[in-house]
């Protein structure tokens, strides 16, 4: 059967502000889209979403703006929102990221709290090749519901938003292609749930498919994370109207390296720390900090979040805060680059009987040394846990709280961090059904706070 027509896609997912991949796919996406373009050939350009990370200064500084003008450098054709995108910004940093935005920015899940769509966010998009294929494209992003309601946001369930899309395009469309921001798990069962999509183009798990993956008739793809691939999927329609899709992943490492590299990885970690080098306070002696004893900065972190949340005691780990802070002057760079993590302050209630077990279970030996991946954690190693209100008779394998005999029975509201009650460090705090985030405040704004108290704010 003779070929009618070739489409190129070309996808990128969960890039998290990793710049140092960057400039080699930008030149790459922009090189292959000249081409196909001077071949009269179409060429489609997506991103699945994470791309924006507070991590990085230069993300941070430019609350994700600058991240925007990359993917305009490239000529993205549309992106999608992650989880990162959608509940690490406050509600006016996510309604104006896209402002200029040259791009379509498909997500169908996301409302105002009035049920209307954000003025920015298309349901679904329908494309048109120069031979007249229709390609509607429809994206999803992950179920996150409580904590987008904190931000004013309203997020509705995926697959059943899915659905709505999928039966207003089945009939106006040649192929549909679905960006998947909910992981290869959701993806495999979507693919076999809805064989009107023809690929889907995913993300969120960071999952790796070097040649893609077929389920039914729906085509899987994915690059991983933090840009270590470019992803690139050839569609081949047939003069029977039939569509293959041949999937396949570009090393990053390999691709050609480009001019003077290194100085523009450099330059945006540069432009971040120049916009946040205004003064937050001055401290008249250097903090320490140590993920094996208790130490300064940890001990100050905790308490912060105990007077934020206005908790009856509170737990946190040392590994959260990754820099010391020098005599004097204190900016808010140092302060990114102390905790770096786009994690918020919360609180647990439990009662004593479940609150001794994890104050037993954080007295392990095995936590200062534990790497700790994803959950919104940006370090190295767990660390020791450090404690507010908190007192351990080890001997007796008891605690007080607040100087008070603890209670099996009695209910205690636990400050902690939010990637306890995601991971599952802690069962007893993951399976609370009564817990409060503090959002949109990241734990580096609560150590700002708490630094200010001490020291006084910089006039």
């Amino acid at each position: 059967m003779s070929v009618k027509e070739t489409i190129h896609i070309y996808h990128t997912n969960d890039y998290h502000s990793h710049f140092e991949n960057w400039p080699r796919v930008a030149q790459f996406l922009k090189e292959r889209k000249a081409y196909h373009e001077a071949m009269k050939e179409d060429v489609f350009i997506f991103d699945i979403g994470d791309f924006v990370d507070r991590w990085h200064p230069f993300t941070e500084s430019t609350m994700g703006k600058g991240n925007i003008a990359l993917l305009n450098d490239v000529g993205y054709t549309a992106v999608t929102i992650g989880n990162n995108e959608g509940i690490t910004l406050p509600h006016n940093g996510l309604d104006e990221l896209y402002t200029d935005a040259n791009f379509d920015v498909i997500v169908a899940n996301l409302y105002y709290p009035n049920r209307k769509r954000p003025r920015w966010a298309l349901p679904h998009q329908i494309y048109e090749t120069k031979q007249g294929t229709k390609i509607g494209v429809i994206a999803v992003t992950a179920y996150y519901k409580k904590l987008y309601e904190l931000l004013g946001w309203d997020l509705s369930e995926p697959l059943t938003e899915l659905e709505i899309q999928i039966n207003r395009l089945k009939d106006k469309t040649d192929m549909i292609i679905l960006l998947s921001h909910l992981g290869i798990y959701d993806d495999e069962k979507i693919a076999g749930l809805y064989p009107n999509i023809d690929l889907i183009l995913g993300g969120h798990t960071h999952h790796i498919l070097h040649t893609g993956k077929q389920v039914n008739r729906t085509t899987l793809a994915a690059a991983g994370k933090y840009g270590q691939y470019a992803g690139y999927v050839k569609a081949i329609k047939k003069q029977d109207m039939k569509v293959e899709m041949d999937a396949s992943l570009m090393e990053t490492i390999k691709l050609p390296s480009v001019c003077n590299e290194e100085n523009i990885i450099k330059s945006y970690a540069e432009i971040g720390k120049k916009k946040l080098n205004s003064e937050v306070t001055i401290i008249p002696e250097p903090l320490s900090f140590d993920w094996s004893y208790p130490s300064q900065l940890p001990q100050i972190l905790c308490e912060a979040i105990h007077e934020w949340c206005d908790a009856d005691c509170t737990l946190i780990n040392s590994g959260l805060v990754l820099r010391p802070l020098q005599r004097g002057k204190v900016t808010k760079y140092d302060l990114h680059q102390m905790l770096p993590h786009p994690i918020n302050p919360c609180t647990v209630e439990l009662t004593g009987a479940e609150l001794k077990e994890i104050i037993l279970h954080a007295e392990s030996d095995h936590w200062p040394e534990l790497k700790v991946i994803g959950l919104g954690f940006r370090g190295e190693v767990m660390g020791k846990f450090i404690y507010r209100g908190i007192e351990i008779n080890r001997s007796k394998l008891d605690a007080t709280i607040a100087g008070k005999s603890l209670e099996p029975d009695k209910i205690y509201k636990l400050g902690t961090i939010d990637m306890f009650t995601f991971g599952k460090f802690f069962p007893e705090i993951q399976r609370s059904e009564r817990k409060e985030y503090y959002m949109p405040e990241f734990l580096r704004d609560v150590m700002e706070w708490k630094l200010k108290k001490l020291y006084g704010p910089q006039q």
